[in-house]
């Protein structure tokens, strides 16, 4: 689990492409700092797990849903990316809860540039609308946002220069595609209401039969 709080700006060193996944080696000091083999490190908002590592990287096995739900189908050495460890015990929660697992990518349409931040606009497809709301969160490239208004097909989040400087979003532009993942709470609200009330409960006179044959 992850907060969305990025803890380092770190960079690609390697991707090796494979049959049906890859291996991609990351450089970041920080994010190697107390890790072992099995950590799990957030890049760019994707759970990757820790196979091999040195002083100031590490490397990790992308699999070929991850690449493909991911805008890790395009990465190349030199990309720089967020990173962020996961969170331990007893740790503020700064953010919200993120799981690193991305519904997707979106889309950046439009940057309008205010006083003090900076107002990104980003594409929303219909599967994923249902679960963002004004106000809500939404983690973006693994970055805790708060969405700051919301459309029928896209979102906004506004930055705050702390958030232009130390992370990926400061040098998106329109075109550039990030990952995001919705809240976790929204995901499994929406699963539920996919059943009826008929669904998730037969009527009591059906549950008695049912018992009433088995016992039988």
């Amino acid at each position: 689990m992850f907060t969305g709080i990025i803890e380092e700006l770190g960079e690609i060193v390697a991707w090796e492409p494979g049959a049906d996944a890859a291996r991609v080696t990351v450089r970041g000091p920080l994010a190697v700092t107390g890790a072992k083999h099995g950590d799990s490190i957030a890049v760019d908002g994707v759970c990757l797990t820790v196979i091999d590592q040195g002083d100031d990287w590490f490397t990790a096995d992308v699999m070929a849903e991850t690449i493909r739900m991911s805008t890790l189908d395009a990465v190349t050495p030199g990309r720089k990316v967020n990173l962020e460890r996961a969170a331990q015990v007893g740790d503020r929660l700064g953010g919200h809860i993120v799981q690193g697992h991305v519904d997707g990518t979106a889309e950046v349409l439009s940057l309008h540039e205010g006083g003090a931040w900076r107002v990104v606009r980003m594409s929303l497809d219909p599967e994923h609308a249902p679960l963002v709301a004004s106000k809500g969160s939404i983690a973006v490239d693994g970055i805790s946002l708060t969405v700051s208004a919301v459309g029928d097909d896209w979102f906004e989040v506004s930055l705050i220069p702390e958030t232009l400087a130390a992370t990926t979003l400061g040098a998106k532009v329109p075109g550039d595609r990030v990952n995001i993942e919705t809240d976790i709470l929204a995901r499994h609200v929406e699963r539920m209401l996919r059943f009826s009330t008929r669904d998730l409960a037969a009527p009591e006179t059906e549950r008695y039969s049912v018992g009433q044959e088995a016992l039988s």
